[in-house]
């Protein structure tokens, strides 16, 4: 998907630039779309989240991440765009007459088949076991934990490299260069996730943003410091505490990484920085 530069050369559209995405598809069925509430980042009237607010109006699209219907041939109706995620979404026909979402990996086509089973063809769309699948196979959507849906590589551009099989665990190798192991039970699909270029987007102006719903964001070293661990000192001090600290005034720099975490057992290589 080529990254497209606007002509408008306003002083707000003049670095800005879009991507080319997929088209909506008015005929999709409802029954997979329903409206997203929207809670400006708030639980119980508190702000749990900060800089979260406003955003138009969304409709959430149902995302079959499981990819559990197996030995049931699906035709890739449409490519369609979701206001949710980075990537695109192929609505998929099976075989019984049922319509799913799946997230539309790089290079895959309308009037493709897909399928999903223990042993399938391993081409782009497919999902399949990792104990299935060859050495050096690119995937995304994989999950952690047989059965429960995929939870690795489901932004836009991203892939896992499946590098080897030991025992009853594979060895991944994520996008940020970790190296870890996932059991060999769980489901991933076959492929790379399009719509790559989305990092290099300019946005050009605030408005876009508030459109996001992403609300203006303001330096912590500007603060006070009740207000942030960052904010206190005479003039412009930069950070007021001996050290920087997040929101909730825990170390925010260096290894913060729970030594105890149960899942450090499963991670080979940490990420390089």
């Amino acid at each position: 998907m080529a990254l497209i530069q606007y002509k408008e050369k306003t002083k707000t559209r003049r670095f800005a630039s879009k991507i080319e995405r997929a088209g909506k598809n008015e005929n999709a069925p409802k029954a997979l779309r329903s409206l997203l509430q929207k809670h400006s980042g708030r639980s119980k009237g508190k702000i749990t989240v900060r800089h979260q607010g406003g955003r138009h109006k969304r409709q959430y699209r149902a995302i079959d991440f499981l990819r559990n219907k197996f030995g049931v041939l699906g035709t890739v109706v449409a490519l369609e765009y979701d206001p949710n995620r980075n990537t695109d979404i192929a609505l998929i026909k099976y075989a019984d007459g049922e319509f799913r979402y799946i997230l539309a990996p790089k290079d895959l086509k309308v009037g493709e088949k897909v399928e999903a089973g223990e042993k399938v063809e391993v081409k782009v769309g497919n999902a399949m076991k990792l104990k299935n699948m060859p050495i050096g196979t690119m995937m995304h959507n994989v999950e952690l934990t047989p059965g429960k849906g995929g939870q690795m590589g489901r932004s836009a551009g991203t892939s896992l490299t499946l590098q080897a099989k030991q025992d009853s665990f594979a060895h991944l190798k994520l996008p940020s260069g970790e190296i870890r192991m996932v059991s060999l039970e769980a489901m991933a699909t076959i492929g790379v996730l399009g719509n790559e270029e989305w990092k290099n987007i300019n946005y050009g102006k605030a408005g876009r943003k508030r459109h996001m719903g992403i609300r203006p964001a303001v330096r912590g070293t500007a603060m006070d410091p009740r207000s942030h661990p960052h904010g206190g000192g005479e003039g412009r001090s930069g950070v007021g505490r001996k050290k920087p600290m997040t929101f909730y005034g825990r170390p925010a720099v260096g290894k913060t990484r729970n030594k105890t975490k149960y899942t450090n057992q499963f991670i080979i290589e940490r990420r390089k920085k």
